[in-house]
């Protein structure tokens, strides 16, 4: 088991931090071409309410930093573009703004969410062109490995549509990190643990995972439906008891970036224990001092 802050220590010598970034563009799945409203759980932050506010990248960069150094000395930072799509718009203007931020000399790593069916060939000319420079994390959404869950989310692809934008950016060298939310409607906890599975079978090895609990967050279609017809969400103790076996099923040398998420106080509906994050952290710190991931017990069989 791989977390991203020993990583990045061992490899930088010192403390990372990220700073959450705006490109400025919008999704597919909510203007239209795809879709329109996003994703159910989408909130109107585009899935980045932590994100600074879009302005020239200096100036999002100085305050992000700011922030950032009310409570330490950080000399060094991954850009991270978080909301929305980040490859999505015109190729030209999302070059420019990410060399601007890549060639920073406190910049150490790109980190840009987006969506698989938002990589065409210009927007991965742009990803290897910048990998060369610094490196280049693509993060996909994925959330379930379930297309009928898909559907009900309104996520706007497919896994077939995944499987191939996933292909194209492994053999171009990029870092690809894949995200997964536990307690989208209708998932049993089996199918939950089939997502993981299928990130863990996935070849090439992904870099990276995060996984979060779903938040239903006010002013989303989710919170809509919510209302209207409250659905199961996990318990605590049922979400993190599904962390602990995900981090035995998935590969030793696979990164995690994320174990847990936060939902902004103000828009958060339910479930309303993740606000106690740190009695998220430490049972789930009990839980993990106990697993032991089941690669390492079938490799000590004799």
């Amino acid at each position: 088991m791989r977390y991203l802050s020993d990583v990045l220590k061992e490899e930088y010598g010192e403390k990372i931090y990220k700073l959450s970034l705006s490109s400025g563009c919008t999704c597919p799945n909510r203007d239209g071409t795809v879709g329109t409203g996003g994703c159910t759980f989408c909130s109107e932050g585009g899935s980045g309410d932590f994100a600074a506010a879009f302005a020239p990248i200096p100036q999002q960069i100085r305050e992000a930093q700011a922030r950032i150094r009310q409570k330490t000395d950080a000399r060094r930072f991954i850009a991270y573009f978080q909301s929305f799509t980040n490859t999505y718009g015109d190729v030209d203007r999302l070059k420019r703004l990410y060399e601007e931020t890549i060639r920073r000399e406190d910049v150490v790593a790109l980190s840009i969410g987006t969506r698989p069916d938002c990589l065409g060939d210009e927007v991965m000319e742009m990803l290897f062109s910048l990998n060369k420079e610094k490196p280049v994390w693509v993060e996909l959404g994925l959330q379930t490995a379930h297309d009928d869950t898909a559907k009900r989310v309104n996520r706007g692809y497919d896994l077939g549509c995944f499987e191939a934008a996933y292909a194209r950016l492994k053999a171009a060298g990029l870092t690809v990190i894949l995200h997964l939310i536990f307690g989208l409607p209708g998932e049993s906890r089996e199918d939950m643990l089939d997502s993981v599975r299928y990130i863990a079978a996935l070849k090439p090895q992904a870099d990276g995972v995060k996984l979060q609990m779903l938040h239903v967050l006010k002013g989303t279609e989710l919170a809509r439906q919510y209302e209207e017809k409250p659905f199961p969400l996990l318990s605590m103790e049922e979400y993190t008891d599904l962390i602990a076996e995900s981090v035995r099923i998935l590969p030793e040398d696979m990164v995690i970036h994320r174990m847990t998420g936060d939902g902004p106080r103000k828009l958060l509906i339910a479930p309303l224990w993740t606000t106690d994050k740190k009695r998220v952290l430490n049972t789930l710190r009990r839980k993990l001092a106990n697993t032991v991931p089941n690669r390492e017990k079938e490799d000590r069989r004799p």
